[in-house]
């Protein structure tokens, strides 16, 4: 089930972040806040406020429900090093996550719904778990009942450039996590301490 069912540009523009080319372009139109007083809201916020916006910044950046992102947290809290980069390191290599940066879907919520759908496989067993986490040397294939899929196809017609830990051959529609991404390289603008913040309160 999708996180964000509603108008995604008025959400874009209510947290300041585009996740696809359509939200983006919401933001070049009117890059405030939606609501008759969007122009004129007051700038400054508290702490708990910027925490708590950079949380559903997050939640909307993947698609996920709080359950999630909480859980994710507990997770990465739980692991050696930076709480806020094993963060995103967990949210970056769910499968929808990399369906999507492999170029495989336009948008996480596209990637998210042909995960769900059954269109890829993950070496070559059949997924249907948006949320399962992908290990380095996993390979990501589109199935081959799938192949002909209009919007899989158009997707990868306009994909760009995947990020270096992600091998991918569009012309055989498969990639691979080559290896776990550093945060660095993450293409993800988030101050996930302010996340970590939130929920370590």
């Amino acid at each position: 089930m999708s996180s964000f069912r509603g108008p995604k540009g008025k959400v874009a523009r209510s947290l300041g972040v585009a996740v696809s080319q359509k939200t983006q372009k919401a933001l070049d139109r009117r890059n405030f806040a939606p609501g008759q007083h969007g122009q004129t809201r007051k700038k400054s916020a508290s702490v708990y406020k910027q925490q708590l916006v950079e949380k559903q910044r997050l939640r909307f950046t993947y698609n996920i429900s709080e359950a999630q992102l909480a859980k994710a947290y507990k997770e990465a809290n739980r692991r050696e090093g930076s709480a806020g980069d094993n963060l995103m390191i967990l949210l970056e290599t769910r499968l929808d996550a990399v369906v999507y940066r492999m170029g495989f879907a336009r948008t996480i919520f596209a990637a998210r719904q042909y995960v769900a759908h059954g269109h890829f496989t993950v070496n070559g067993v059949r997924s249907f778990s948006p949320s399962r986490l992908i290990k380095a040397g996993d390979v990501i294939a589109v199935r081959e009942q799938s192949k002909e899929h209009v919007q899989i196809k158009e997707a990868i017609a306009s994909a760009a450039a995947a990020p270096e830990y992600l091998s991918v051959d569009l012309g055989k529609m498969q990639g691979t996590l080559v290896k776990l991404p550093l945060r660095d390289q993450i293409p993800v603008k988030l101050e996930e301490q302010l996340v970590v913040e939130y929920y370590s309160r």
